[in-house]
């Protein structure tokens, strides 16, 4: 007991026991501290989420070559019923499952039942098969084609070969191993007369997967007839196997049922401590990483215990086609699902078939032709998008859920929210983990930034009046996520370019003065002619027509252009703009500033240093600036922490930044996009969280928040200002580089608009300069008074 003791204290402080420490715990009962263990070294590595992939359940044939004792998912041939579904049967399961919200086609059946069954050989001869893998193959293809789903295949027991050409249809593949006691498989056995349920067979397919590096899905079946030595045997036996490829994604520990009509029909269930038991020592065997699975169906009212003791996954959950290996088990609602996670103190999630680690190498595990159907469908963390809404496509905003069930337990996420509170500068796991937040923790962040914005702004929601004066759509460099540019020919993705005169560009300015803006912005494409001296002249030739307007201009990727061609330093050619007339600089061309993010969507692109370095430059010669990011293509929320920690870093170096401005990727006409290379853009939670996130973690260098309401409409723009904001940018007059990218909000928003919008949510409209002053005598907005003191 002493030793055993060891050995669960060792493998909860994150160390790896040997196979040898693993099966002796087969004897330790104490059951209360081995679950308490289990938990804790799940949350090493899933402190948060418990996940799960909602699924159609595809029975494509139900005809099998083995007998198992317990299974009444495989039939025998029925006189008048077709052996498998045809294609039309198999589309509107999917299609109901698209309908349902559903990202999985889980295509489950029998092994190879043409090497046992006539009937079986003569309809896939009709459907113009050999084989079914062959006919599995075609409509795992007609799914993903169809609808969407990603296919995952339980087809049993495969060799390397057979795996490698289903790995061309599916996202990812499974089979149970079940146990690796053979005996099972002797005569008075379950696995008695099923050659494929021979352990070695099914090690050896196992092992196959890894080689072909396919995502796997295996477990063990409890309560069969083995004991729990065997079961140890069995998990370690799936450690071996991942320890050489590292393919197996989850490990099921699934409890056996018995059944009517089956020889197992009287034989005893394993009672709920021993399941939970099982899934302890499977979570001891594999440490935190592993994702540990226990469906929730076949346990539905233990389902808060299954948590507690150390899974951070229920598997499929189908709200359209019942369990065909469990029919008598029905699915848990989605809502009974939420509930039982978050009284455990997780958050539930939505899944794909495939996990996000293994998406992090997406050229390795999956076929190319599986990426984009994949990125159409995640979120930045790889998780399932729930929901259809894109910035910029002019679509009703969507409702995230709130908890029912309040449960007061401090945790990490509250923590950090202290922490930021503070003012003290949180590390890159931590801003990383605010942007994980879903459900109540979620909900926490964005009234935490809320507040914050209460206490450093007050009530006021801030606007500029300006025009944008984009003067060239011409640009030599081939940024992946612009549609605005032109230039690239080869690309076939663009219209025919234009290059505004100096003319023109005073005729807009003095029209937008007359029209009561304050500002212009300009900015445009580098265009192959452009040198210093052109940037110079469009500011000179503002200010000869109109000497009071503010210049905010150039992002720091036309200042560097600009100072190359003239051979100046930063510095000095950010002096000769001031002196023509320069006011302020719009921190565009930011992206993310994370290299490893700009080598794919802006490769030739200044980097993340020289974008700082023209920031910094500007800041020390008077020359103030906002500042951007623009979200929801192909980083991660850990590119986005490092993002805000390095604008955080310069601001308090500096104090040059008026404001942040998250602007989400509008992905529609995208080049990048279009050749299929990145996400549909951030999704609403992940939209709202980054105006709240950077609220927090920007504070108190960084005061103003910035919601656009060209990217997010006029819905999202007021869930934003509820989330941290507190500015609503420009009314804009002309806005061409949201437009070209496919956004649908218009290119002005009335003031008198913006300003109704604003006192629809209890809160003060305030015209303001672009550095955040007031607007001269006759330019501000006369808000209501009552409602600004109030």
């Amino acid at each position: 007991m002493k030793q055993q003791l060891g050995i669960v204290s060792k493998a909860g402080q994150g160390e790896r026991i040997s196979s040898a420490e693993a099966l002796s715990l087969a004897e330790f009962s104490d059951l209360e501290l081995i679950i308490e263990t289990a938990g804790s070294i799940r949350d090493q590595s899933y402190p948060d989420l418990v996940t799960y992939s909602p699924k159609v359940f595809i029975p494509l044939t139900q005809l099998c070559r083995d007998v198992c004792h317990y299974c009444t998912f495989a039939q025998a041939p029925k006189p008048g019923e077709k052996a498998y579904l045809s294609a039309d049967q198999i589309l509107k399961i999917a299609r109901a499952g698209k309908e349902a919200g559903c990202h999985e086609a889980l295509f489950t059946l029998g092994d190879k039942p043409e090497l046992r069954y006539k009937i079986a050989r003569e309809e896939l001869k009709a459907l113009g098969h050999k084989t079914t893998l062959s006919y599995l193959k075609e409509m795992a293809q007609l799914v993903l084609n169809e609808t969407g789903l990603l296919p995952h295949l339980n087809p049993g027991v495969l060799e390397h070969n057979e795996l490698n050409d289903l790995r061309k249809v599916s996202v990812s593949q499974g089979m149970m191993l079940e146990s690796a006691a053979k005996r099972l498989c002797n005569r008075g056995g379950p696995h008695f007369g099923s050659p494929d349920k021979q352990p070695g067979v099914r090690l050896g397919s196992i092992a196959a997967a890894g080689s072909t590096r396919v995502p796997f899905t295996s477990g063990i079946l409890i309560g069969i007839g083995e004991n729990r030595r065997e079961r140890i045997e069995s998990l370690l036996a799936l450690r071996e196997l991942n320890d050489v490829d590292g393919h197996i994604q989850e490990i099921i520990i699934q409890n056996f049922r018995r059944k009517p009509d089956t020889k197992m029909h009287d034989a005893e269930e394993p009672s709920l401590a021993d399941h939970l038991w099982t899934i302890a020592v499977a979570r001891i065997i594999f440490g935190s990483s592993m994702h540990i699975q226990a469906p929730p169906n076949l346990m539905p009212d233990a389902m808060p215990q299954l948590v507690q003791v150390g899974i951070d996954d229920w598997g499929g959950v189908s709200p359209v086609t019942v369990d065909h290996v469990n029919p008598e088990a029905a699915w848990p609602s989605l809502e009974k699902l939420t509930e039982a996670t978050e009284i455990s103190g997780k958050q539930l999630a939505a899944r794909l078939p495939i996990y996000p680690n293994y998406l992090q190498s997406m050229d390795k595990w999956m076929d190319a032709s599986l990426h984009t159907p994949v990125l159409r469908c995640i979120d930045s963390e790889g998780y399932a998008r729930t929901d259809n809404w894109t910035p910029g496509a002019g679509l009703p905003i969507p409702t995230i859920r709130t908890p029912k069930i309040s449960i007061n337990i401090k945790n990490a996420i509250s923590n950090l929210i202290d922490k930021a509170g503070s003012g003290a500068r949180l590390n890159e796991t931590e801003v990383s983990r605010l942007f994980s937040a879903r459900g109540g923790r979620f909900k926490d962040v964005c009234k935490a930034a809320d507040a914050m914005r209460v206490d450093v702004n007050g009530d006021v929601v801030s606007y500029v009046s300006n025009r944008n004066i984009n003067y060239t759509n011409i640009c030599y460099f081939g940024c992946g996520f612009c549609a605005f540019s032109k230039g690239r020919v080869a690309e076939n993705l663009r219209e025919r370019g234009y290059n505004i005169s100096l003319k023109e560009i005073q005729e807009r300015t003095q029209e937008a003065w007359q029209r009561g803006a304050t500002e212009v912005c300009l900015q445009g494409g580098i265009h192959p002619d452009y040198t210093g001296e052109t940037y110079l002249s469009i500011a000179k030739a503002i200010k000869e027509v109109q000497p009071d307007i503010h210049i905010h201009a150039f992002s720091p990727l036309e200042i560097t252009h600009g100072a190359e061609t003239l051979g100046l330093s930063l510095v000095d050619y950010l002096r000769d703009l001031k002196k023509a007339g320069l006011s302020t600089l719009p921190g565009t061309a930011a992206e993310i500033l994370d290299d490893e993010i700009r080598q794919i969507i802006c490769a030739d692109k200044i980097n993340t240093q020289q974008w700082l370095d023209v920031m910094r430059a500007a800041h020390s010669v008077g020359i103030r600036s906002t500042s951007t990011i623009m979200f929801g293509h192909v980083e991660s929320p850990v590119n986005w922490a490092r993002h805000l920690l390095r604008l955080r870093d310069l601001q308090e170096e500096t104090g040059g930044f008026t404001e942040f401005v998250p602007l989400p990727f509008v992905h529609m006409e995208a080049p990048l996009y279009r050749k299929g290379r990145t996400r549909i853009g951030p999704t609403y939670r992940e939209t709202l969280l980054m105006h709240a996130v950077s609220r927090l973690v920007l504070y108190p260098y960084i005061n103003n928040i910035q919601a656009s309401w060209v990217k997010m409409g006029k819905d999202g723009v007021k869930a934003a200002l509820q989330a941290g904001a507190n500015d609503m940018g420009g009314n804009l007059m002309n806005e061409s580089i949201s437009k070209a990218a496919g956004a649908s909000h218009g290119q002005e928003f009335e003031s008198g608009d913006m300003e109704t919008l604003i006192r629809s949510i209890g809160r003060c409209p305030e015209q303001r300069t672009t550095l955040y002053g007031r607007p001269a005598s006759g330019a501000v907005f006369l808000h209501d008074a009552i409602l600004c003191n109030a």
